[in-house]
């Protein structure tokens, strides 16, 4: 799928938009006061934001003819969140369907003609459809689908027949999905390679609960130091591990398209396995003993191999130790084969990443990675295809004499790109791009890629050969302008084909030919929602339309969205979106009680720090997830404010963390004061995550908020010890560092309100809920005002329906009792000449 395509795609899945009107009249809230309760509704303009319809998910078909859309369902109910689930090395199980947990499944599937803009109904589909997963066929004539019923505990492998318009289950023999996708293409799209549960496998291990003895681990002195994340969901004992063995446990297979299953190999603790594009080899991952309790399964011992389409061993391309933490900082990585793949336009050549540094960035050395390559029958000596000051960061393919190599150092956020002959390695290679990571307005875009005849994914080159596309953002002081360009190989010269115009926010998804003249493009506007349509580049009418997505609630289109810029006190530019609800007026109406949100992020450049992100063009996708839900409640809303957090050259940007962060909200408050749209002694602040431990900060350290809202964040980091977000040093290198950044040694001066909310599944790295509870009880026992919201059955998102009405009818609740009630500032009194 195109770059762009699968950002639609899982935004469909995250977002839910309801427009809805103002009311100025106060709506008494319904969200319980007691401590303890059932579940919540909040009032009905909020409940109507949880039940609005969300957008299908779009994937364009091989030839570019059609594209299938599957409709996201309404949230699951708290019955289906509910369902028994396993938490075993770092994976979350449902074992009645031998699947991950997971709960954005389509509910129809249809296609559309893009030649004609016409839909295609499609017959024979499970109902109910439950769509874990879709792909389509390299040759287009199927669509291979994933049914999982959480309820009725199936899994199940279906194909559509396109030219039918047809569906049927191919198998009916359950698929196992606990690791990936659990299916994929052959090259030759007549057989589906699969994970199955073993026939015969019989029940998961039980244990009798009576313990055989203690569980222990040991280290042993001079292993140096190591980060260990505090990772969630972990093995505790022998019964875990031979129940989380079970599950893993799969038949890999080869289905062809009338349902007959030939078995490859035995059954195997398999991760992940990938034909090789000419359909000869397959490359499997698979787990060892022995297990860990400290680290999830990605860092168990595993063998990476070649086999043939019986299973036989062809070569043994590495033997990985169980690896326990690696080396500190953010570009540590583990020794030996790493990122090891097919190459996408060769029959069946290994490519792979190897450290020279021993995975420690801390050690000097010019080479830090060797890109090699092998190809079949894996008996010669691995060639050298680059050789990299940095990290290894993927590789887009396209023929054996271009191919473009990313690597990228996390410390300096540099990047480089480079062009490669893989059938010449020798040749010396040719820098494409060189910059930064966090510099927005100078990224020259994604290379354009599409599915081969075998399905892999290649880069798209002009009919002639001497040039590439590239997709961008186009990120400029007047916001994202995205872009399709036309470059040369030789040259670098770029020919833009096309670019965003005011008013509308157009993106290019696909090239629909090889010269770049037709694009399938996306486009809105503030009031008009996400649509899909046919650019001719070279002409300046407009684009065709292909759907006609109605605005979810026409009520919204009065939401007045703004993007504005001001100053830190230190220089560092920002940006905020500004949000005022429906037939507000400032000089009429006044000042509003105001809600911000945001989402601090750490720079090496304060020039990148202050750049502009997002468009004033984008739709108002009102979602119930963020703070613009609130403007259905009346209040303005500023949304993602800058929290640039600026750390140049050698300095550390969490070295200085709270006064930039105090900076940062004071600049806030200021600019929406002046421009008459919030009330200074009304205003609240929130966030998600990380979000929330700004939040909290915020409190402790300012008095610029009446209140807070804190979702599923940390606040104590010394229970985060080997580095949190993007620190890299450990809490003994930084200990000054993780005490000042920890809201919860300042509990005290939290003199504001604060509601925390958390899931008590919560599967994040760092984000125990323990942390929520803790800070809960320092602020309670000190005198202070809190909230604390425990939502059952809950991850670090919240998938139920009624714990997202519990989330807003809290939130409401409290936004009500400590903002917009709260006293007025005094209006400022009259100039005096």
């Amino acid at each position: 799928m195109d770059r762009p395509l699968r950002r639609l795609a899982l935004a469909a899945f995250l977002l839910a938009a309801l427009p809805l009107a103002h009311a100025d009249k106060a709506v008494t809230p319904t969200a319980a006061t007691a401590t303890q309760g059932g579940y919540q509704l909040p009032p009905a303009p909020l409940q109507a934001l949880v039940d609005a319809p969300r957008p299908p998910a779009v994937s364009l078909s091989p030839h570019r003819d059609l594209l299938a859309l599957t409709q996201t369902p309404a949230l699951p109910g708290i019955d289906l969140v509910a369902q028994p689930e396993l938490k075993l090395a770092g994976v979350r199980i449902n074992p009645r369907t031998y699947a991950q947990s997971r709960f954005s499944f389509g509910s129809d599937l249809w296609l559309l003609d893009i030649a004609s803009g016409k839909d295609i109904r499609l017959t024979g589909l499970p109902q109910p459809l439950s769509i874990a997963s879709s792909v389509w066929s390299p040759d287009q004539k199927y669509i291979a689908f994933n049914q999982v019923n959480a309820m009725a505990g199936t899994n199940e492998l279906w194909i559509v027949d396109v030219a039918a318009r047809s569906a049927r289950r191919l198998t009916s023999q359950p698929l196992n999905t606990v690791s990936g996708r659990g299916y994929a293409w052959m090259p030759d799209s007549q057989q589906l390679l699969v994970q199955l549960r073993p026939q015969g496998q019989g029940d998961a291990p039980v244990g009798n609960g009576i313990p055989t003895g203690p569980n222990t681990q040991e280290t042993k002195a001079g292993g140096g130091v190591k980060s260990i994340p505090t990772y969630q969901d972990l093995l505790h004992s022998e019964d875990d591990a031979r129940v989380f063995a079970h599950y893993l446990t799969a038949q890999t297979a080869l289905v062809d398209l009338q349902g007959k299953v030939t078995p490859v190999g035995e059954p195997t603790m398999t991760l992940a396995v990938r034909p090789s594009p000419d359909g000869q080899y397959l490359l499997r991952q698979r787990v060892e003993r022995p297990f860990s309790y400290v680290v999830p399964v990605e860092n168990f011992p595993r063998r990476i191999e070649v086999i043939d389409l019986a299973g036989k061993l062809v070569k043994e391309m590495a033997h990985q130790p169980l690896i326990e933490g690696l080396p500190t900082g953010n570009d540590a990585v583990r020794t030996g084969v790493r990122q090891i793949d097919w190459r996408a336009d060769a029959p069946a050549t290994l490519v792979w990443a190897e450290a020279q540094d021993g995975g420690d960035p801390a050690k000097a050395a010019d080479i830090r990675d060797l890109v090699l390559m092998q190809s079949a029958p894996f008996s010669q000596q691995p060639t050298t295809l680059a050789r990299l000051s940095s990290r290894y960061a993927g590789a887009y393919w396209g023929n054996g004499d271009v191919a473009l190599i990313e690597e990228f150092w996390w410390k300096s956020r540099k990047i480089k790109e480079w062009r490669v002959a893989p059938d010449h390695p020798e040749q010396s290679a040719k820098l494409m791009h060189e910059g930064t990571s966090e510099d927005r307005y100078n990224d020259p875009g994604t290379p354009a890629t599409r599915p081969d005849e075998r399905g892999q994914s290649r880069l798209m080159f002009t009919a002639d050969g001497t040039s590439i596309f590239r997709l961008g953002d186009g990120a400029s002081p007047e916001g994202d302008r995205p872009f399709v360009d036309k470059v040369n190989l030789a040259s670098g010269q770029a020919t833009r084909l096309f670019r965003s115009e005011a008013p509308y926010y157009e993106e290019a998804q696909a090239l629909l030919d090889t010269e770049g003249a037709r694009l399938l493009t996306s486009r809105e506007t503030p009031d008009e929602p996400t649509n899909f349509y046919v650019r001719t580049t070279a002409a300046k009418s407009a684009p065709v339309a292909l759907t006609h997505f109605a605005h979810p609630t026409p009520q919204l289109r009065g939401v007045k969205k703004e993007q504005i810029r001001y100053k830190r006190k230190d220089g560092v530019e920002l940006t905020a979106t500004l949000y005022l609800p429906p037939n507000y007026n400032p000089k009429k109406d006044g000042p509003r009680p105001m809600l911000m949100w945001a989402y601090p992020a750490e720079f090496k450049s304060a020039d990148s720090a202050g750049q502009v992100t997002g468009s004033p063009y984008r739709f108002n996708r009102i979602s119930y997830w963020g703070a613009q839900a609130f403007l259905a409640m009346g209040y303005t809303v500023l949304d993602n404010f800058s929290v640039p957090i600026v750390g140049e050259g050698k300095k550390e940007p969490n070295d200085t963390y709270v006064p930039q962060l105090v900076a940062s909200a004071e600049a806030a408050v200021d600019e929406v004061v002046r421009r008459g749209v919030a009330d200074r002694n009304r205003i609240a602040v929130g966030g998600h995550s990380y979000g929330a431990f700004m939040t909290a900060n915020l409190l402790a350290h300012t008095r610029l908020f009446k209140a807070g809202i804190a979702r599923s964040g940390a606040y104590n980091r010394t229970l985060t010890p080997f580095g949190f977000q993007a620190e890299e040093r450990n809490y003994w290198q930084a200990k000054d560092v993780y005490m000042t950044m920890s809201p919860f040694n300042y509990a005290g001066d939290i003199k504001d309100a604060l509601l925390m909310i958390h899931g008590e599944q919560d599967n994040n790295s760092g984000t125990f809920p323990i942390q929520s509870e803790r800070l809960y009880a320092a602020i309670k026992g000190l005198g202070g005002t809190a909230r604390l919201v425990m939502l059952p059955n809950e991850a670090h998102a919240y998938r139920a329906r009624e714990s997202i009405m519990q989330m807003l009818a809290e939130s409401n609740a409290w936004l009500e009792k400590y903002v917009k009630n709260a006293p007025a500032a005094p209006k400022a009194p009259a100039a005096t000449k």
